[in-house]
């Protein structure tokens, strides 16, 4: 049932915001709602922020925009990076973390986004909200750079579960398809489970079973079924949505990041060793201006935890202004899609063949 707030502001978004999640919390948290903000000055949008109020007030009154949009929730403790996921739980009620995703669940607001903790947060995100009827388990998600132009596929898991039997990773796959298609925009997305080689006989048993499985219905399922997928088809573009478990899809990744950070040294370092370049280098300003846009991290910085009866977002520890207004963004999409909604509707049409795993 949602919440009076809710029901009072049906055409009002509401985002809960964790204010001291993060390395560079308040400060890239409130530039990031304040960037969010100007690069929405239409929409309708309203943040509940929970954190220390003297720090928030200080942080509002440099940001006009977002003291005009935003309600203060005092929250005297706050989860550390160093906190084990154990030892917290049960003492976290009064942190800012735990008291942002709890209004989601109280229905005050839509979505949660938080730098903060990444264990605690998918921990606290998952025992407040609870998983969505039908899905065995939440997958942490989101867009990374694929193919020429401003493609981007859909990459889960990325962390949150190491280990993964058929039917996860079927559910991974029917919402991955969800947020191509009503995030992404991408009708019927090309959907491929990724392997160490692209042959039927390659893999272990699960992704044998499961790649049989979706071979056999491929004419009843939402979404185009490519199978096997390797490393290489991501950066190529060839696939829009990849399966994995969250092990491997952490490692890939990551290793994303840092191939954006690596070309970025060669370019530096290329162009202080020559004149020629330097001066060739003003040439294609519009060149390296769009190929840090398509590599840079903090444009796909925000993750989110998928198949929660709730939206929470995560960003990376480190997240400045842009990282954090892009999470903001992520948790906005998620919200206006009406995401869950459709998650639940391609459970019950494809029950009939996750029962045969």
């Amino acid at each position: 049932m949602k919440s009076k707030l809710l029901q009072n502001n049906m055409m009002q978004k509401i985002i809960s915001i964790d204010a001291m999640g993060g390395d560079k919390a308040p400060k890239s948290v409130f530039g990031g709602m304040n960037q969010f903000l100007k690069q929405n000055r239409n929409m309708d949008i309203h943040f509940r922020v929970f954190g220390d109020e003297h720090q928030m007030m200080q942080w509002a009154k440099k940001y006009p925009r977002v003291l005009k949009h935003a309600t203060f929730i005092h929250a005297p403790e706050k989860i550390k990076g160093t906190d084990k996921v154990a030892e917290v739980l049960r003492t976290s009620q009064k942190t800012s973390m735990y008291m942002a995703i709890d209004d989601v669940r109280a229905g005050n607001s839509s979505a949660i986004v938080s730098a903060g903790n990444t264990g605690v947060l998918m921990a606290l995100s998952k025992m407040l909200l609870k998983t969505l009827s039908g899905i065995s388990r939440p997958a942490i998600t989101s867009m990374v750079p694929a193919g020429g132009g401003d493609k981007r596929a859909v990459m889960l898991d990325l962390g949150a579960n190491l280990d993964c039997d058929e039917k996860t990773l079927f559910d991974f796959a029917l919402m991955g398809n969800v947020y191509a298609h009503t995030v992404g925009k991408m009708p019927r997305p090309r959907l491929g489970l990724l392997n160490i080689g692209e042959e039927e006989t390659k893999g272990n048993e699960t992704l044998q079973k499961l790649n049989k499985l979706l071979n056999e219905h491929k004419d009843e399922l939402p979404y185009e079924y490519i199978g096997f997928v390797e490393g290489n088809d991501i950066s190529a573009g060839h696939v829009q949505v990849v399966v994995t478990d969250g092990w491997t899809g952490n490692i890939v990744l990551k290793t994303i990041e840092g191939t954006a950070k690596l070309i970025k040294r060669v370019l530096i370092d290329t162009f202080k060793k020559s004149i020629i370049a330097i001066m060739v280098s003003f040439l294609l300003v519009h060149v390296f201006k769009r190929i840090k846009n398509k590599m840079d991290p903090r444009s796909y910085a925000g993750a989110i935890f998928l198949g929660l009866r709730g939206y929470s977002v995560k960003t990376h520890g480190n997240s400045d202004a842009l990282a954090f207004c892009n999470a903001i963004k992520y948790a906005s999409d998620l919200t206006s899609a009406d995401f869950n909604k459709h998650i639940a509707e391609d459970v019950l049409k494809l029950a009939h063949i996750r029962e045969k795993l």
